[in-house]
Order: structure tokens, then sequence, then C-alpha cells
């Protein structure tokens, strides 16, 4: 395989570690913290905040230098901050650790996919893209459960310790297995801001907002659904984290071979129908603790079959400047992971069951079906006003 991938692959890992430990180790944070774990839950929107703010600009400024260089720069502001995360001692040191620490997030992805694309060879840039993302699912088979163990067992802070020296191991694989490559963008910030007049790139970002949050409401909640809805005890967390993580890996190398066999938007099309179905499913069954295992390997698999998919359907809206659209994309999937954590959030302050999150997330998931059909619509629209034109 090339180095180059496995490059951007251990980022993933630092990514998606991040991300998703903070799920597994909310009750525990909320405890350290004294606060309330709908509270703990504004630590995941801040990171999901910092993503979306920092996607943009950081892809866009990237883009004056080397796509290796800027993948580097990346890599150590991410590991800066997410190890003063580990030190944050208040509620309100640990949000704005969080915020800085998700600012390099969809960048990294945005120009790494670009670059992934970039590496493969002809017809395989999907597989590419999907080993880019392996990196993010293997965190949670490897990573997340690890640190929700050593979160729960001596300290959340260690979680947060574990996420930094995996970046100082993507920083290591960057420099010295990426190849020298040209600008991520050679078109020039303005030029790539024109991709912002499409109105196919708006839709692709609220398919990803509200189609991916489907998944981030039932996710954000995972821990109290096992334990308090199915009655496991605290300590199997770390261990249903591997099962979901397992879920994701096989879910993002199944969305490489849709998107490669089908069209990437009707790939993503039939993910989110079996989403809807899967979360539905999950709300029923969650109080037995045999079916909560089950459905917490089939949503995750469902899930993370979009990845790939949704990510290709951004890139081949944002053509011209690919990487500022990627990076976008990114972007979208951290405001799902805010809409989804914070409206799943929302019956749960309000003293509904922790089920009542799968429930949320299955509408999310509807409407994201509702979407990606519009966007079909609105291309064979303007293919036939192309058509009729010439």
């Amino acid at each position: 395989m090339n180095k180059a991938l496995i490059a951007l692959a251990i980022g993933g890992f630092g990514i998606g570690m991040t991300e998703f430990v903070i799920m597994g180790i909310l009750p525990d944070v909320a405890s350290a913290l004294d606060i309330s774990i709908p509270q703990a839950g504004h630590f995941i929107s801040a990171y999901a905040l910092g993503v979306v703010i920092g996607a943009p600009i950081l892809t866009a400024f990237g883009g004056k230098w080397p796509a290796h260089k800027a993948l580097l720069l990346l890599m150590v502001w991410f590991t800066v901050f997410n190890s003063l995360s580990a030190f944050a001692n208040s509620y309100e040191l640990l949000l704005v650790s969080r915020f800085l620490s998700g600012l390099p997030h969809g960048a990294f992805f945005g120009i790494g996919a670009v670059v992934a694309g970039q590496l493969a060879k002809p017809g395989k840039s999907a597989q590419a893209i999907a080993t880019m993302f392996t990196g993010l699912t293997l965190a949670n088979v490897i990573g997340v459960p690890l640190g929700t163990y050593l979160g729960h067992n001596f300290s959340w802070n260690v979680s947060f310790m574990l996420v930094g020296v995996v970046g100082l191991m993507a920083i290591a694989s960057v420099k010295f297995w990426m190849p020298e490559l040209p600008k991520s963008s050679s078109a020039g910030i303005r030029k790539d801001l024109d991709v912002l007049k499409r109105g196919e790139l708006w839709m692709v970002i609220l398919l990803t907002t509200i189609g991916t949050g489907g998944f981030f409401a039932w996710y954000s909640y995972i821990a109290p659904l096992i334990t308090k809805v199915a009655g496991h005890p605290e300590g199997i967390v770390s261990y249903v984290m591997i099962l979901a993580g397992l879920g994701m890996v096989i879910g993002n190398l199944i969305g490489a071979k849709l998107a490669e066999k089908f069209s990437p938007i009707y790939a993503v099309i039939m993910s989110m129908i079996l989403m809807v179905i899967a979360l539905i499913t999950n709300a029923y069954v969650a109080g037995n603790q045999i079916a909560i295992l089950v459905m917490t390997f089939l949503i995750a698999t469902i899930a993370f079959c979009l990845s790939t998919p949704i990510q290709m359907v951004m890139i081949n809206s944002a053509k011209g400047s690919e990487s500022l659209g990627s990076s976008m994309n990114q972007s979208a999937f951290n405001m799902g992971n805010a809409s989804g954590a914070y409206f799943a959030g929302l019956p749960i302050a309000f003293g509904y069951s922790f089920t009542s999150a799968s429930l949320v997330g299955a509408i999310m998931a509807g409407l994201g079906v509702f979407i990606a059909t519009a966007i079909i619509l609105l291309r064979k629209r303007r293919e036939s006003a192309i058509a009729t034109a010439s």
C-alpha cells in the first residue's frame, strides 16, 4: 500500500479518536467537571463548531502551500490543541480547547481526500479515499475503546494525552512518507470561492449535515443508552465502542464498493434508507441487552457506508475547487455531529428516555433521503436543459 495513504490514515486515526472518544467518556467528564451529561454534550458540539469554521478557512489559506506541507502544519495544530485539552480543569477551558482542536480537522480530511484521489491508480479513487477514512474507522476499533477504558478507569485526561501521542505519530508519517506535492489549490482563494455560487454544493452540504446528523444523534448518547436503558455495566461501554468501530470499518469498505458499482449519490440514498430502518428498530429493542449490541454493530456499519460516497458526491459537485469543497463537506459532517447531539439532547433534557435519540436520528436520516433525491432531480433537469440547448 502507498505509504502516503498510510500517513493520511494515521492522521485520520488521530482525528477519529479525538472526535469520538468524548462520547465514550461523556459520563466521566460530566462527573469530573460536576456538570450534567447534556452539558457535557456541548464538548461534542464545540469540537464540531471548530471543524465547521476551520475547514473552509484553513483549506483556503492552506492552498498557498504545497499539499504535503499544508497537511503537516494541520497535524501540528491538531496535536498541540488536543494535548492541551488533557490539562483543561473546567467546563469553560475544555470547551475552548475542544473548539481549537477541531479547527484543522476538516481541512486535513478535505485536502487529504483530494490528495488520496490523486495518488490512486485510475478508477481506484474511491478505494484510496476509503483508505484514508479507514484510519478514522480503525480509531473506533482501537483508539476510542482504549481511550474510553483509560478515561473510565483512570482519568478522562489520559484519553486526550493518548490523542496527542497519535498526533505525533501522524506528524512523523506525513513528514517522511508524503511525497512532494503541488499546491492543494492552483486556482487561488478568489477562484476557489466561486464554487460557493453553485446551488448543488449547498444541497450536498445540507444533505451531509442533516443525513449524517441521524447517526450522530444516536452515537452521541451511546454510553447512557448502553448502561441506563439496556442495563449493561459501565465497564462494557469500551467493548461496545469496539463493536461499533468494527461496524464502521466494514461499512467504510462496503461504501467504497457501492460508490464504484453505483453512482455515489445512489449509494448515499440506499445507506440512508437503511439507517432510518435501523434507528427506528433500535429505539424499540434498546432495552434488550443482546439486541442493543446487534443494532450497535448494524447502525455503525450502515452509517459508515456513507463516508466515501458522500465525499465523492461533494468532490464531483466542486469541480475546479475540489479541496475547498471536500473540506466544506467535513464541516457539514460536523454540523451533523453538532446538530445530531443537540437535537437528540433536547428530548433527553425534557425527561424522555435515551431511546428518543434514535428516533430523532431516524427523522434526520429520512430528511437526508429527500435531499439526496432532490439533488438527483436537479442534476437531471440541468442535463436536460444542456441537451435542449445543444
